[in-house]
């Protein structure tokens, strides 16, 4: 799967929690949520790391 695959796919979830929150909790998962969207982002960043990192050692 491509790079810009997964982390469009980690996106969406994180707005899609967002929203659920806002619209059928009104908000009170507030702290649950920006957990699991920290989780995401730094998931994440990792995997563009390592991507990053395998790609530039094979142009090497």
């Amino acid at each position: 799967m491509k790079t810009y695959v997964i982390l469009f796919v980690l996106l969406l979830i994180t707005h899609t929690m967002t929203l659920v929150n806002i619209t059928m909790f009104d908000g009170q998962w507030n702290g649950m949520v920006l957990f699991f969207s920290s989780i995401l982002f730094l998931i994440g960043a990792v995997f563009f790391g390592t991507e990053f990192k395998a790609r530039r050692k094979m142009n090497t």
